[in-house]
């Protein structure tokens, strides 16, 4: 049965001596047979707690070899993995112990004294002594919760279907090789940590260098080290590289790209790799459609900077309208996306799962986007972040994107307000040293008038979520108080 059996195991039996996993943590060089090994304990481990075939048991561990060992896990006991998020609050880890009806949770020492309402343990070392039973490739994987800023932290039901698809289409479609060097800086927890590099540089048995957490000199000293090939990055952390002076310096010569995802990438930021001499491309995922969904080659990055790329093989894009049908090309309207790698809905909230999933097999994403003449993609914003002023649709992405290419303005996030003459007017979020009256002039001579911010609030950061997206909720609570 397609996309049945191992991953892991697969790649050990083909491939056993070649290095895996190097934890910057720990110096550890592990080889596909041995992290194989240790995840074939960590799966008696959790049969051992008591978790049978379809049962869910949580991780919560920062990176680490002990994390992938529990995830891989799954595939060997027939349970349910859900990953959970170093920086939640005890009460959004026990709304998620909760909901999905937790059998045990295995934790790192740092989380030993988190009171939860499920059973503990950090053991993950078992004997096995027997095989579980085979699993369809429809039956649920893991549950990777949404953040939860906007109420009821949502599982996603990722089917292993849906994982091993990414990891062979992104290999294919991204041109991936055997010898790929690649670091992960981006929390595991996340869909983007394990899914958008390490499972398709597995497939293709490559080697990821794992890190803790990030450090941009820290990151930048093992590319260089380590001579790494492909590199991922949300547009927070490769600014953050860029601004470190190690930058300037560090050895980039073997890098074939840099790939940024999980927001926007202004176009300051492709330019600076470019000047080092590094190409830049820009890609697009979502939890609940794999997070691996377009593709684009090297030439057409430099030609179509800004944009996603073209769909990946199998993978179908539609741009609707209100009303559900195809908007003309070049307009914006909301992205639906439908093909092997879409998940099957949220657990235990059939609701959340009719209003994203239709009966056609189409995820309404929720992000606004526009197709071009030569079928590339480009993102406008998300759906529920545009709002209408003096009855035209305005879109924060945009004036955000102008705003972060001032070479003063460091960071910037736009949210409306309700206004009496116009319904709604734009605010801006500023990080940087750039005063009202030098941005206002200078926006005017990029967009429209009736797109300016009306507001602008001077912080010295934006909070964000572990995966660089601006959680605007925090924005406009701030607002409110």
């Amino acid at each position: 049965m397609i996309f049945d059996g191992d991953l892991l195991a697969e790649r050990a039996r083909l491939t056993p001596g070649k290095i895996a996993l190097v934890a910057t943590e720990t110096g550890e060089r592990i080889s596909y047979f041995e992290l194989n090994a240790r995840t074939e304990r960590a799966a008696a481990a959790v049969i051992a707690a008591g978790a049978g075939p379809g049962d869910r048991y949580g991780i919560l561990f920062h990176n680490s070899v002990d994390f992938l060992a529990l995830f891989f896990a799954a595939a060997k006991c027939g349970a349910i993995v859900v990953p959970l998020s170093t920086r939640a609050t005890v009460h959004e880890l026990r709304q998620i112990v909760d909901d999905c009806g937790m059998k045990i949770c295995f934790r790192g020492p740092e989380f030993a004294d988190l009171v939860l309402p499920v059973e503990s343990t950090s053991s993950i070392n078992g004997v096995r002594d027997a095989r579980a039973p085979r699993q369809s490739p429809e039956d649920p994987y893991c549950l990777l919760y949404t953040s939860g800023t906007t109420g009821k932290p949502k599982g996603v039901m990722i089917p292993k279907r849906q994982l091993y698809w990414n990891g062979y289409n992104t290999a294919v479609n991204w041109g991936l090789r055997e010898d790929e060097v690649s670091p992960i800086y981006t929390p595991l927890y996340h869909a983007g940590g394990v899914a958008a590099f390490l499972i398709p540089i597995f497939t293709v048995g490559g080697t990821i260098i794992l890190h803790r957490g990030f450090d941009a000199a820290e990151v930048l000293r093992t590319v260089e080290r380590e001579r790494c090939t492909v590199v991922l990055g949300v547009p927070t952390t490769l600014k953050m590289l860029m601004d470190a002076p190690e930058f300037a310096t560090t050895d980039l010569s073997h890098v074939r790209w840099f790939i940024s995802g999980g927001a926007p990438l202004p176009h300051y930021i492709i330019e600076a790799y470019q000047t080092r001499g590094v190409e830049m491309k820009q890609g697009y995922g979502m939890t609940e459609a794999g997070v691996n969904c377009f593709s684009m080659t090297i030439d057409d990055a430099r030609r179509k900077a800004g944009s996603i790329g073209r769909p990946m093989m199998f993978t179908e894009v539609r741009i609707a309208g209100d009303d559900g049908g195809d908007v003309a090309t070049g307009e914006i309207g909301e992205m639906w996306i439908r093909g092997p790698h879409v998940a099957l809905g949220y657990w235990n909230n059939p609701e959340a799962t009719r209003a994203a999933f239709d009966d056609d097999g189409w995820l309404h994403t929720g992000d606004l986007a526009r197709r071009d003449n030569e079928g590339f993609f480009y993102i406008a914003g998300r759906r529920k972040e545009m709002f209408i002023s003096g009855g035209v649709n305005v879109y924060p992405a945009e004036i955000e994107a102008e705003l972060v290419s001032h070479p003063r303005v460091a960071d910037a996030a736009v949210i409306p307000i309700a206004d009496e003459t116009w319904g709604e007017v734009a605010v801006a979020f500023i990080v940087g040293d750039a005063g009202e009256e030098e941005l206002n002039a200078y926006l005017a001579s990029r967009i429209s008038r009736f797109k300016l911010p009306k507001r602008y609030i001077f912080v010295d950061a934006l909070p964000r979520t572990p995966y660089g997206k601006v959680e605007k909720p925090k924005l406009a609570q701030r607002l409110i108080e």
